[in-house]
């Protein structure tokens, strides 16, 4: 008798729905106590995910102990399921709790560049909860931003993931068809906000940088956007403690070079932008989640199979010229290695 064929599209589509539709319902002790149960249930069983993000610990903390990245490992899983929790949750919380749901620290530089009308790109790596940050941007600053989400399969998932967004008050564009960079440089251009999570590029555009001293590849669109627009490029990390307040920091200002071509401009901004996110990631490298292939050293050493899939996973985190690239909506869940 012939297997019925499972529909993972549909199977992914509805567990997004479920998470949507029950978990905001819960109460928010219930629902962290959810999240770590399945944190632990999911970090027992070491899968590829597990694995990776272990690995990738361990170039951050390079002198920790087995033992130690394990309880890295640990809290970085509960850290993540704690992001999924809330952003579960967050279209039912009030806006007071938004308010009062993140700290960041030396918000002056937002503040500022907001001011000055120059425009600010926040560039984040996958740390924290940068959704509740963008909802914190929203609602206690009042200030509307644009960012940009890569088109999901099913169709469903990414018009969930859309509609979500969209309804803690950002701008979200599609990042098919190379239209994403020209309109986010109009949005800044007009003094406005955008907000691009950019600690991962695996196409052949992304910028070489040394991260935690090994050769990794970062978009260039947050640097290329400053170079043409003139704008801010502010780094952002994300945190949490024992409190259910995130917590954060904007970093100061990467300026554009006096000198060097465009290219050279973006590449020396993007370095340092990638030094912004390892400082704060050294800081609290259990709030990094970063579950799949980073460094090109991994990435390389999977052979042709594994340069064919950077390939295909052009921009996935970024946004560049003329092949707009996007924060993934986390949407892949990062539990499972990509190949």
């Amino acid at each position: 008798m012939k297997r019925p064929t499972i529909d993972r599209e549909k199977l992914t589509d509805g567990a997004y729905a479920l998470g949507w539709s029950a978990v905001k319902k819960l109460p928010e002790p219930a629902a962290k106590a959810l999240g770590s149960r399945i944190a632990d249930t999911v970090w027992k069983r070491r899968g590829k995910g597990i694995l990776r993000l272990e690995a990738n610990l361990a170039r951050v903390v390079p002198d920790a102990t087995p033992q130690r990245l394990a309880q890295l490992s640990r809290a970085g899983m509960r850290s993540y399921l704690r992001y999924w929790m809330e952003s579960f949750r967050l279209p039912a919380w009030s806006k007071e709790r938004i308010r009062g749901g993140f700290a960041p620290a030396d918000v002056h530089h937002l503040v500022d560049g907001l001011k000055s009308g120059r425009g600010v790109i926040l560039a984040l790596p996958h740390m924290g909860n940068y959704d509740l940050a963008g909802a914190w941007v929203t609602t206690k600053l009042g200030v509307p931003f644009t960012t940009v989400a890569e088109r999901l399969k099913p169709e469903s998932l990414y018009d969930r993931f859309v509609a979500y967004r969209e309804g803690l008050g950002m701008e979200v564009l599609p990042h098919t068809g190379g239209a994403a960079f020209g309109i986010l440089a109009r949005r800044l251009r007009a003094g406005g906000l955008v907000c691009l999570v950019a600690d991962r590029d695996l196409s052949a555009s992304g910028i070489e940088v040394k991260f935690f001293g090994e050769a990794a590849k970062m978009p260039a669109g947050p640097a290329m956007l400053a170079v043409q627009t003139g704008a801010m490029l502010l780094p952002v990390t994300l945190w949490y403690d024992e409190s259910s307040v995130m917590r954060g920091r904007v970093h100061p200002e990467i300026e554009v070079p006096q000198t060097g071509t465009r290219a050279e401009k973006a590449a020396t901004m993007t370095q340092e932008m990638a030094d912004a996110f390892a400082s704060g990631i050294a800081d609290h490298p259990e709030d990094w989640h970063m579950l799949q292939r980073l460094w090109l050293g991994d990435l390389e050493a999977r052979g042709p199979a594994g340069r064919a899939g950077r390939a295909e996973a052009g921009g996935a985190d970024g946004v560049r010229p003329g092949a707009a690239g996007t924060d993934e909506a986390r949407a892949d869940a990062r539990g499972t290695e990509q190949s």
